[in-house]
């Protein structure tokens, strides 16, 4: 499991992250942490409960912002704060 960042806030029914700066790199030259970066990726809350997909990346290279759209079930507001992950 990996941490793709912290919900700052939520914006027309998405939850919009702050991305982890990237710095671990791998055997390609890919940074690892760009993988969970990418759109489609599922987010999961700390619970390993998925929350929803990752649906745009913008903003800054080394620290990006992720729009996530959450699944129907997702009480949008209580995710502000929370960390993120992908598996």
């Amino acid at each position: 499991m990996k941490r793709i960042g912290t919900v700052v806030r939520t914006s027309q029914g998405l939850a919009v992250l702050r991305a982890d700066a990237t710095e671990n790199s791998t055997d390609d030259g890919a940074a690892e942490d760009e993988r969970s970066h990418r759109i489609g990726t599922t987010a999961l809350n700390d619970s390993l409960a998925e929350v929803g997909r990752v649906v745009d990346v913008f903003g800054p290279v080394d620290q990006p912002y992720l729009a996530v759209t959450p699944d129907d079930d997702v009480h949008l507001p209580s995710l502000v704060g929370s960390t993120l992950y992908a598996r």
